[in-house]
């Protein structure tokens, strides 16, 4: 899985002289929580909808409403983006894109080619990728199992399956000695999955339906 295979594409920018008010009016809008600052094709910053919002005078403030309008229709999403823009590179597996979200605390990613902004992917893209790829919608069975953390220790496991199909595995955990995974497993025979496992030798920690 790459990252340009679950970004969105050419997404919707923003000049950095663009007022915050129409920022967050396009925001609205379209239905995004970020957008792309870029001048002449390249990338200078990212606005969120949180660096609008924070933007805004508190409801404290002791300006008048003409006061805070004419301060808003001044103030530039260039002056409230975040920048330098940390992104990743469209042909990069689809994980370290979701490591850099998970490690920098943030929500979405440019996606770049060289230097030509071609996508953003987001939490939620990275979602809809697990979710594809576990097979989540397709049903069968959740079987999780402990197998011995040894070579040709997944194979033997797997040999128990048939004549099911082991739709997707996920490493769960690691523990002393063992690693946990978690098997969709589907077709015929499906339901005697838990049985044959046992009876090969295996851990069967949980079973439920898909």
């Amino acid at each position: 899985m790459l990252v340009k295979d679950w970004m969105t594409k050419d997404p919707f920018t923003v000049a950095p002289d663009t007022p915050v008010l129409e920022a967050i009016k396009l925001l609205k809008q379209k239905g995004f929580r970020r957008l792309p600052v870029v001048r002449e094709g390249k990338l200078l910053g990212l606005v969120t909808d949180k660096d609008l919002k924070d933007a805004m005078p508190s409801k404290a403030t002791t300006l008048s409403v003409w006061e805070m309008n004419y301060l808003l229709s001044k103030l530039t999403v260039q002056e409230v983006m975040a920048k330098p823009v940390i992104t990743v590179a469209a042909d990069e597996p689809l994980e370290k894109a979701a490591l850099l979200m998970e490690e920098r605390k943030i929500g979405g990613l440019p996606v770049m080619e060289e230097e030509r902004l071609v996508g953003i992917i987001t939490v939620t893209d990275v979602l809809r990728a697990f979710i594809e790829v576990l097979g989540l919608k397709l049903g069968g069975l959740r079987v999780t199992v402990d197998i011995p953390d040894v070579p040709g220790a997944l194979a033997q496991m797997a040999q128990a399956v048939p004549p099911a199909n082991i739709l997707s595995i996920a490493t769960a955990a690691h523990l002393e000695g063992y690693q946990r995974l978690v098997l969709r497993v589907v077709g015929e025979g499906v339901e005697g999955v838990p049985e044959r496992l046992r009876a090969a030798g295996e851990r069967v920690v949980d079973v439920r339906p898909g």
